[in-house]
């Protein structure tokens, strides 16, 4: 089997795709620069002839110092019944100027007859005409096969032919697209293997076969690594899978299972580790929630509660982790929680005292402390600041960096400008007592301007902080309006994400609780 599989991240093209999902030119430049520094050999960035955002994007990257990867414009075969040089799109895929192009033509005879609406001859010579014709421009030619599966279950000696028409005409790779996602991966590999067989580079000058999967039935990462195990030497799919519909196949998931399981060369082996910051950049960028659930990147994918998971973790991570996770630049969870015990505290009280046991005072009064307080409706699993808080405040070495005396907050409706509250804090800083008012968009975004205004010069770093993700959950809802409720805000800064919270039966009072412990916790970090 071979041993170098290229990745082509199509992220800033199909993952535009995705529902709410719309790069600005600055977005796709950040990401640009992201997906170089990682290593994919190919960047599909758009389609230069669909809108003025994609040409003026062009430019500026024409400008750009790539270190690894070749921007690639994006568009389909000329029309029906023109030629090549005379189809506006072509035009348009030229004049972005781009070392490497993709395109894509029908190879499933459905799609030629019914949707184009043209011969399966036609059909051949679009492909033929217009790869024949940007090899004359000099450029290296993507060849998408779309609906290549579907196309060779319904009529395998058209799908092939498209593929010839397509390799004579000069293409560098031929890609087999999964268009609908509805392939398993038993018939992209049979099926792979067979395209690969007659147009490996050994039998046809050097054309590559490439993969392209959607993940409509759940399988595209799968189908993506049965298809380079048939022989594809590049592989397509987008940063946490984006993309329309149930999205495109994950790179997130396939480099590291290419090059850490598999052993193949995708992406330089030293820059594996920043898979896990290049996921979360795109996600932020995409302002998109971040799957906590995804393999190897995600904030779950190492964490662990179970007691004696985390006991066998402790003795050795083998034990429930498949791979180191600073291998692809992730941590390891420990989470503190009723059920986790004392191996679990234990962890954390070692980041702070490694002189601790499980069986001292200190690790039993805080583990009580912690478990009483999940009776009372806490949830430290989530919120791992307010843990390390807890136990820095229980063990006497957390140096307060402001005292809380006192906060009002007044709503009023209707809202006026967007403007319906206004709070009111009191706080102690430095022997100081500080009195500062705020208004904003609801009690919590007031409290929180208050409390910033009141803090910001003794502490300009907070300016940094922002609020990511606010949750609020009814513990007991048989009370009504006395239940208790719990609300986790997760905070960020340039640098790192925390998540903290608050228990109560007001949710204002719970929102500010775990408010006070976001600040805490960033002054804590800044001032270590």
């Amino acid at each position: 089997m071979q041993t170098k599989v290229t990745a082509y991240d199509s992220t800033l093209r199909d993952g535009a795709q995705a529902q709410g999902v719309s790069f600005t030119v600055e977005d796709k430049l950040k990401i640009v620069a992201q997906l170089d520094a990682l290593g994919v050999g190919y960047i599909e960035a758009g389609n230069p002839g669909s809108n003025p955002k994609d040409l003026e994007f062009f430019k500026r990257a024409a400008e750009l110092k790539l270190q690894h990867a070749k921007i690639i414009a994006f568009g389909s075969t000329r029309r029906i019944g023109i030629q090549a040089a005379d189809d506006n799109n072509l035009r348009s895929l030229l004049s972005a100027n781009t070392q490497a192009v993709a395109i894509f033509g029908k190879s499933w005879d459905y799609q030629v007859t019914d949707i184009l609406r043209t011969t399966l001859a036609e059909n051949l010579a679009m492909i033929a005409d217009t790869i024949a014709y940007l090899k004359q421009q000099g450029k290296e030619v993507v060849f998408d096969a779309e609906h290549f599966y579907d196309g060779y279950k319904a009529n395998a000696e058209y799908a092939f032919a498209t593929l010839k028409a397509a390799s004579d005409a000069g293409a560098d790779v031929l890609v087999l697209c999964d268009t609908n996602g509805g392939t398993f991966p038993n018939e992209v590999f049979e099926i792979t293997r067979k395209v690969v067989s007659q147009f490996s580079a050994a039998q046809s000058g050097g054309v590559q076969v490439g993969i392209h999967c959607h993940n409509d039935c759940e399988m595209a990462v799968a189908n993506s690594v049965a298809a380079v195990q048939a022989g594809a030497t590049q592989v397509q799919g987008t940063i946490n899978g984006i993309g329309e519909r149930c999205g495109n196949a994950n790179l997130c998931s396939i480099i590291p299972n290419l090059q850490l399981k598999l052993g193949l060369s995708c992406i330089p082996p030293e820059n594996i580790s920043s898979l896990t910051h290049v996921a979360r950049f795109v996600n932020e960028v995409a302002n998109m929630p971040f799957n906590d659930k995804a393999p190897y990147v995600g904030n779950d994918a190492f964490s662990h509660k179970g007691g004696m998971h985390i006991d066998a973790v402790n003795k050795n991570p083998i034990s429930y982790e498949h791979i180191n996770p600073e291998q692809v630049g992730n941590i390891r969870h420990i989470l503190v929680s009723e059920v986790a015990g004392r191996g679990a505290l234990l962890s954390k009280l070692h980041e702070i005292d490694a002189t601790l046991d499980k069986d001292s005072a200190d690790t039993q009064r805080i583990l009580a402390r912690i478990k009483a307080l999940e009776h009372d409706g806490y949830q430290f699993e989530s919120a791992e600041a307010s843990v390390q808080l807890l136990v820095l405040r229980e063990l006497g070495k957390l140096r307060p960096t402001f005292e809380f005396k006192e906060y009002q907050v007044n709503i009023h409706e209707p809202a006026i400008n967007g403007v319906n509250s206004s709070a009111r804090i009191k706080l102690v800083v430095n022997g100081q007592e500080e009195i500062m008012s705020a208004e904003g968009d609801g009690p919590v975004n007031a409290l929180d301007k208050a409390m910033r205004r009141a803090l910001e010069r003794f502490y300009p770093t907070i300016q940094s902080v922002r609020l990511t993700d606010y949750k609020v959950r009814v513990l007991n809802s048989d009370q009504a309006t006395a239940a208790k409720v719990r609300v986790l805000i997760e905070s960020a800064d340039h640098n790192e994400s925390w998540t903290t919270t608050g228990v109560s039966t007001d949710v204002v009072d719970a929102s500010w609780r775990a408010l006070i412990d976001a600040i805490e916790y960033k002054l804590m970090r800044d001032l270590v």
